[in-house]
């Protein structure tokens, strides 16, 4: 009978070895330098209605809308959909993206004032190369 247990009890040892019987471990290095970046985003985007963000977490689940409030182990997040909160912990979230709110304001400053400088320059050019008109090839 004790010859029987013992084998059982061996088959069953060999059993979980053989299918990946891992234990529960501590966060390694690289895990917790993850953390730390994606709560220090966090801290830096802010509470609030105008701290939207796009989270996804470590079993590819993804929620947007805003961060309600944040502490030292998680982070509260209300999506914009349902209106729904929930709280995340730093340790579950894969990325957190601040939300775009497309081409900024200073963009498009950039791009008119390129504009102009495009259209100032040919009127200014055109006029000086092509000689009045007497010119038949390049740019005018």
């Amino acid at each position: 009978m004790l010859r029987r247990m013992f084998a059982v009890m061996l088959s069953g040892l060999l059993l979980l070895t053989a299918f990946g019987f891992q234990g529960a471990g501590a966060q390694s290095l690289g895990d917790q330098k993850a953390t730390e970046k994606i709560r220090t985003k966090v801290l830096k985007t802010g509470v609030g209605v105008n701290a939207r963000v796009e989270v996804k977490l470590r079993d590819n689940t993804q929620m947007k809308g805003y961060i309600s409030d944040s502490n030292q182990d998680s982070f509260t997040v209300v999506e914009s959909g349902t209106g729904s909160s929930r709280t995340v912990s730093y340790s579950d979230t894969l990325s957190v993206k601040k939300a775009g709110g497309g081409v900024s304001a200073k963009t498009w400053i950039i791009v008119g004032a390129a504009a102009v400088g495009a259209a100032v320059t040919w009127a200014i050019v055109k006029p000086a190369v092509c000689d009045g008109g007497a010119q038949s090839r390049g740019p005018c």
